[in-house]
């Protein structure tokens, strides 16, 4: 199951004086299956060494972090020579051994002839303890839940992912390709983007299983409530976790902490909070009443809104039934429209990789959903679960900043209409290259 980020994989093997690289990422995003790929596909042979599941590879970083020793002493135990430059060296949760994670520093700087490249959680590498993280000696690359073009290609429907990159024109696509790209966009929503639900759906079609593995995930990440958090924070990290499907069920989804608990304070909560976002479980929209550059030097850090860092988790969570998805267009309107709004807010943060900002006017009565920021402007962007597009906050925000372009995504076609372009939900992850075409167009 290829994955997008295979290209950037690739193009870091091709580097020259390359430094090791840490794949980050939620659990279950599929690190190591990329890597593993990456491996098998580019390489002569894999060193494969888990700090997980082989407590004693930590032994092997104790004495010093000469790299060279490093690598000699680890392929007598795996009993084979590493080979330069021919085969890759994957290190595997190594969030769990700080020593090793401090030895790609020195792996970079004396022995970056090797060919080597980590795993680990977003959280593991969060609490890391400083002096072991190597501070501009290493490439990142982030790892998010499959995209719906990816979803597309996973499940044999790469001809309309293909389509849909080949677009030249803002305009509407044929009326078949558009209605069975919203029937395609209907089961990513149930199924969501990790790899295991896709790869279930894509072989069985059960539903009843997709399900089962999304909620054999939602617990392993509950575990991990118990292992990397405070005992005090447990209970808050379960609270949060357990009240996001109700926070954007509300109409206002801004997040209130009294939704938690009654008796819940945003500074009791304000550690839970982030360290479910350092563990890539969640992502935030923060409210900005200005459209200025740069966005996040004008966001409102005590006001946003939480989404979940998948769409077929949140359905889980809210334990929506699987023959929903035979109901039409009734999973799209599901909580005031937060699958939408979610699965919106799970791309954009994968697209931009960067906090989330949406737009609240000073006197609170209007509300753009999303602001971007693509080349020179701030476009808002509104998400409509169904197919009426009017927004009165739209042109509230219109009237206010006169952006050169407006941006809905709603379940209607292509179109672009002067200032408004209209892009169909399943079409956002194209979102910067048609604002592009939109800009560079008139109207179609």
């Amino acid at each position: 199951m290829k994955r997008d980020i295979y290209k950037k994989l690739l193009r870091w093997k091709e580097s020259g004086r390359r430094k090791p690289l840490v794949l980050k990422g939620a659990r279950q995003t599929g690190k190591t299956y990329i890597l593993k790929e990456l491996g098998n596909k580019e390489y002569k042979d894999i060193f494969y060494f888990n700090f997980e599941e082989d407590d004693g590879l930590d032994l092997f970083f104790q004495k010093n972090l000469d790299p060279r020793r490093i690598i000699r002493e680890l392929s007598i135990y795996s009993k084979r020579d590493v080979r330069p430059g021919q085969d890759l060296i994957i290190f595997d949760e190594i969030q769990a051994s700080n020593n090793a994670l401090n030895s790609l520093k020195y792996i970079h700087e004396q022995a970056n002839e090797y060919h080597v490249a980590a795993a680990g959680s977003l959280l593991g590498l969060k609490v890391s303890s400083p002096k072991s993280f190597p501070v501009g000696k290493v490439n990142f690359l982030n790892l998010f839940p499959m995209s719906f073009p990816e979803f597309l290609s996973a499940t044999g429907e790469k001809k309309y992912r293909n389509f849909l990159e080949g677009l030249a024109e803002t305009e509407p696509l044929p009326g078949p390709f558009h209605d069975e790209l919203n029937s395609l966009l209907r089961n990513y929503y149930f199924t969501g983007g990790m790899p295991e639900p896709v790869k279930c759906f894509t072989e069985t079609g059960n539903l009843t299983e997709v399900r089962t593995i999304h909620k054999e995930i939602i617990n392993s990440y509950l575990l991990d409530f118990a292992k990397h958090a405070s005992n005090a924070d447990i209970p808050k990290l379960s609270h949060i976790w357990e009240s996001i499907p109700t926070q954007l069920a509300r109409e206002n989804k801004k997040f209130m902490f009294s939704a938690v608990r009654k008796t819940a304070r945003a500074r009791d909560y304000e550690n839970a909070i982030l360290w479910l976002e350092d563990a890539g479980l969640i992502h935030r929209a923060f409210a900005a009443s200005t459209a200025k550059h740069p966005l996040l030097g004008y966001m409102d850090r005590n006001s946003f809104k939480v989404y979940a860092l998948d769409i077929g988790l949140l359905g889980a969570m809210a334990g929506i039934p699987a023959d929903i998805l035979v109901r039409g267009d009734k999973l799209f309107n599901e909580y005031q429209g937060a699958f939408v709004e979610n699965y919106v807010a799970q791309h954009l943060a994968a697209m931009f990789e960067m906090p989330l900002v949406y737009w609240k006017s000073a006197g609170r009565m209007a509300e753009v959903d999303f602001l971007c920021e693509i080349e020179d402007a701030i476009l808002p962007l509104e998400v409509k679960a169904g197919i009426n597009p009017k927004s009165k906050s739209l042109r509230s925000y219109d009237k206010q900043f006169q952006p050169p372009l407006m941006c809905r995504s709603t379940l209607l076609n292509l179109k672009h209409d002067g200032r408004i372009l209209n892009i169909p939900l399943y079409g956002i992850s194209y979102l910067k290259q048609l604002v592009q075409m939109a800009r560079k167009g008139g109207k179609s």
